[in-house]
């Protein structure tokens, strides 16, 4: 069996779906085994906090909220189709103003998450 790439947004919803879920698995791997750390050896649990601090952990943390909003938005597309049937005509049209809502959404966050990267205060700030 090979596989074919046909090349519409069917196809490309359908794979970074699956990316998306594989990230989002591999991140909560990561997350209990330094959720673990940190009861086994708390200096070592301090080390890997500075790693997602640092502007590489950074990277992977939007890439990680990136996966998140992709996969919650697409899953939201799929239940559309899903309980109304006669929307799956429009199915290019969901996946479009899924990546509009991902943008609108997403890019703030992302310049949240990456401004202390770059020396920047985080442009929105949680009242303490």
């Amino acid at each position: 069996m090979t596989l074919r790439y046909r090349g519409s947004e069917g196809m490309l919803a359908w794979a970074f779906h699956r990316i998306s879920g594989v990230g989002i698995f591999v991140f909560i791997l990561l997350h209990v085994f330094d959720i673990w750390l940190a009861s086994v050896n708390a200096a070592l649990y301090d080390d890997v906090l500075q790693v997602y601090g640092s502007p590489l952990g950074r990277v992977g943390e939007a890439l990680l909220g990136a996966a998140l909003l992709y996969h919650a938005l697409n899953g939201l597309r799929i239940i559309i189709m899903d309980f109304w049937p006669s929307m799956t005509r429009y199915h290019r049209q969901l996946w479009y103003a899924n990546w509009i809502l991902f943008l609108v959404i997403g890019l703030p966050i992302l310049v949240q998450i990456m401004a202390p990267a770059f020396g920047f205060a985080p442009p929105f700030r949680v009242a303490s």
